[in-house]
This record gives structure tokens, C-alpha cells and sequence, in this order.
């Protein structure tokens, strides 16, 4: 993957950690930074060989890498990972990206406060307790870089998958909020927000690409484009409190398949 010619600032200290890391879009941000030059704690909750697969891949590239195991629902293991992070790669960390999230669908009417918590925990308040600990470790003379992963979703809101939907939202707006917080230590605070990018383990290979050629562009957008935007946003030193929807213009809520057949009259 070719790396972004702007340069990404010296004052941020090139360690990383990334929740969700060990696959799918974590894995093409890991192995992204990894080749700007970031040594990567790559945070799992499950299947310790792919994630040992993923570090592998890092340590090839020449950085350190280390493997962090831990259930983002619960806080007692959320609270120490930044400090477990920057004892294993020698120092403090520069970027902070909340990946990992809970994506299970429930709607209005059987959605439990069990399905609620669920998603609030891992979704919203562990990114919060991970920003605050990476805030808090960031030496004063250094910069820095929150990415929180979002959905276009959050621009184009459903009544579907609820439970999902308002957490990503709140952490949209906790993307915002905290780039305001953290504007004064020198930490900005972005997001992503992909749409189509990887068929879920609820579709087909058949019922993705319709999802893709749905949206505005006739195409989603790739995990490697997602690792892009990653690493532009990293570089570019005067944005804050933005999401880029890599989503090939889902967010707008047209669809060529929805207009088939219509007439625009003048």
C-alpha cells in the first residue's frame, strides 16, 4: 500500500493501538500503520491465531507488534489496555483507534436492555475510557490522534439494528465532544464511517454486491481505502471533530435502484 506523501507529524509518538485489530477493517488499519512506521498493540476479544497471524504480519514490515486479549464489555479490562499497550511497545502512544464494536440486530419492539447494554458498553463507553486513559498518558510536548470507527449510519439513520444505531451515533457526538476536550492537549479526535466495505456474516457474497451497487457510486468502498483514509486523516494536522463516509454516497439516501424508473420532469 502505497503511504500518503504528506507527512504525518513528528510529535506524535509512532505506537498505536488498535481495538478490533486482529481482521476486516482492524487489521488493514494495523497493517497500514505498521508501514508508516507505528509499532501496533492489536487488540482481540476471540481467535488468538488470527490475531497472532496479524502481529506476524507487522513484525514482517518491521515494527513491534503485541497482542491485547480483552472483553470491551467490561471495564475492568478496558481500563488498563492503554497503559498494557505502551508497556509492551517501549512508550507512549501517539494513535488511539476504537475500531472494535458490537453490530447484533434488535428493533423497537424486542429490543431488551440486555441488547441495549450490549451494544452501550462496547461501543460507547469503553472508546470514552480508552480516550480518556490515551489523554491522560500523552506526555505535554507530544500530539495526537483519536480515530473512532463510525457508520454512515449516523448520517442516515434507520429504524433498524437499534440498539447499534444510537451507540454509534452517541460516539459520533463523543467524537465531536471530545475533539473540543482534547483541542487544548493537542489531540485530535476523527472518525471514519464506512459503508459497504466487507459482506457482514449475515449476507451473501450475492446480497453484498446488490448492497454496493445500490449506493449513489455503484460501488462500496474497500478496507484498503478505509486504511487510507486512516493514515490521511493521521497526516492532516488541522482536522478535528470530522467524519469521512467512505461509502460511495449511501449517506445521501438515494439509490439508482429505488429512482429505476422514474421520470425527472423539468
Amino acid at each position: 500500500m502505497a503511504i500518503n506523501a504528506f507527512p504525518i507529524s513528528s510529535r506524535i509518538p509512532r505506537r498505536a493501538l488498535v481495538t478490533g485489530g486482529k481482521a476486516r477493517l482492524g487489521k488493514a488499519i494495523v497493517l497500514a500503520l505498521a508501514e508508516a512506521g507505528f509499532d501496533v498493540a492489536i487488540h482481540y476479544r476471540g481467535d488468538t491465531e488470527a490475531a497472532e497471524e496479524t502481529r506476524k504480519e507487522v513484525v514482517a514490515l518491521g515494527r513491534k507488534a503485541c497482542l491485547l486479549k480483552a472483553d470491551l464489555a467490561r471495564e475492568e479490562f478496558v481500563s488498563p489496555l492503554v497503559e498494557q499497550a505502551s508497556a509492551a511497545l517501549g512508550g507512549p502512544l501517539g494513535v488511539l483507534v476504537n475500531n472494535a464494536s458490537t453490530f447484533e440486530r434488535d428493533e423497537w419492539d424486542d429490543a431488551t436492555k440486555e441488547s441495549w447494554v450490549g451494544h452501550m458498553k462496547p461501543n460507547l463507553r469503553a472508546p470514552f475510557v480508552l480516550m480518556q486513559a490515551f489523554a491522560k498518558a500523552l506526555p505535554k510536548d507530544a500530539e495526537g490522534m483519536v480515530l473512532n470507527m463510525l457508520d454512515q449510519r449516523v448520517w442516515s439513520l434507520t429504524p433498524h439494528f437499534i440498539s447499534y444505531t444510537v451507540s454509534k451515533s452517541a460516539l459520533w457526538t463523543l467524537t465531536q465532544t471530545m475533539a473540543l476536550a482534547f483541542a487544548p492537549h493537542g489531540i485530535r479526535v476523527n472518525a471514519i464511517g464506512p459503508g459497504p466495505a466487507l459482506a457482514s456474516v449475515r449476507q451473501s457474497e450475492e446480497q453484498f454486491a446488490r448492497q454496493c451497487a445500490s449506493v449513489p457510486l455503484g460501488h462500496g468502498t474497500s478496507p484498503e481505502e478505509v486504511a487510507r483514509a486512516a493514515l490521511a486523516l493521521l497526516a492532516l494536522p488541522s482536522v478535528t471533530g470530522q467524519m469521512l463516509a467512505l461509502d460511495g454516497g449511501q449517506h445521501l439516501q438515494w439509490s439508482p435502484a429505488a429512482a429505476a424508473g422514474s421520470v425527472l420532469e423539468e
